[in-house]
């Protein structure tokens, strides 16, 4: 069931499947973009080490800003510099970046098409204890909306360095979301990753609803998938890691070869993944779908697993949302 062409982890539904969080992605990333091209820099608002910017630090000291708790200050100098030649990493938790600096974000960078790259960290209810005023949940819609911004949500740590790579070296503004708590690392260095393009991940022979998925919950809908195939729920999993731009064609694709459709975003239903993807099928390929995300709601303090199983995103709220959705 699982797509051979994916090159998946072997341990993917193994209870010991290695785990880390997305952010580390980003360390790794940095690190490995700074040396293939000496203008890369990092700009971090007095998180270094919660955002992994200090791995980049370390590396290249001469190439790191420091710039304090002024995230509208960060974003507007990385636009200055990137306007001067320098391809920009400013990096915050999203709450903050692009939470408190959205103005400058917009005026500043999308507006200019300037090559910076927004990386929010601690992204979604995941970021556990930190509680409601930490756990953006609203980034995605904010950042797609910008003409011209690419916006990526990697699915783990390994698909996290290849996107902070591949964004160092396409132009224009790009955001990159990240989460803090250790997830799944279902993909390996061979599995294939480009901007802008989604991974079929599972197939069932005669699939009834597509599981369309980003970021970290393409693992969960993988769980889903294979406990679904147990109760003959036939079903497809697409990871979209960038919701824009999206690929329409995979998204198209898949909705032609299943009766109904799924979303699924550690994020705001309105207005985020889910929300692009209705737009596309609204007038290109209209069928019966559900979103599944935080509805309308805050964030709140828990653990990670506890956030997600009660705001409905754990494989078993994903395994009932299917069931619901065939029995209509």
């Amino acid at each position: 069931m699982l797509n051979p062409d994916a090159k998946l982890a072997p341990k993917l539904f193994e209870a010991d499947v290695p785990t880390k969080p997305t952010r580390d992605g980003f360390g790794t990333g940095a690190v490995e973009a700074g040396k293939e091209d000496q203008n890369v820099v990092v700009l971090c608002a007095d998180l270094a080490e919660s955002t992994r910017a200090e791995w980049f630090q370390k590396e290249f000291p001469d190439r790191f800003i420091e710039m304090g708790v002024a995230e509208q200050n960060m974003a507007t100098v990385a636009a200055g510099m990137a306007r001067a030649g320098k391809v920009p990493f400013i990096t915050s938790y999203a709450a903050f970046n692009p939470g408190r600096n959205y103005e400058q974000v917009r005026t500043t960078i999308a507006l200019n098409r300037v090559p910076v790259k927004v990386c929010g960290m601690h992204a979604g209810v995941s970021v556990g204890p930190d509680g409601a005023t930490h756990q953006m949940l609203e980034d995605i819609g904010m950042m797609r909306m910008l003409p011209g911004m690419t916006v990526i949500a990697p699915g783990d740590a390994e698909e996290a360095r290849k996107a902070v790579v591949a964004a160092a070296s396409t132009d224009g503004p790009v955001y990159l979301r990240f989460g803090r708590s250790a997830t799944p690392v279902f993909t390996t260095t061979d599995t294939p990753f480009e901007i802008g393009k989604a991974l079929l991940l599972w197939e069932s022979e005669t699939p009834q609803v597509a599981l369309l998925s980003t970021g970290t919950l393409s693992h969960t809908a993988l769980l889903a998938a294979k406990a679904l195939a147990e109760e003959n729920i036939g079903t497809l999993v697409l990871h979209v890691p960038t919701i824009k731009p999206l690929d329409e064609k995979a998204i198209l694709s898949a909705a032609k070869r299943v009766t109904h459709m799924l979303t699924l975003e550690e994020h705001q239903a309105m207005g985020g993944f889910g929300s692009a993807v209705v737009e596309l099928l609204s007038e290109r390929n209209p069928l019966p779908m559900r979103r599944l995300g935080v509805q309308d709601q805050f964030g709140q303090s828990g653990t990670p697993r506890e956030l997600l199983a009660h705001y409905g995103l754990d494989a078993e709220s994903v395994q009932a949302a299917v069931r619901a959705l065939v029995q209509a």
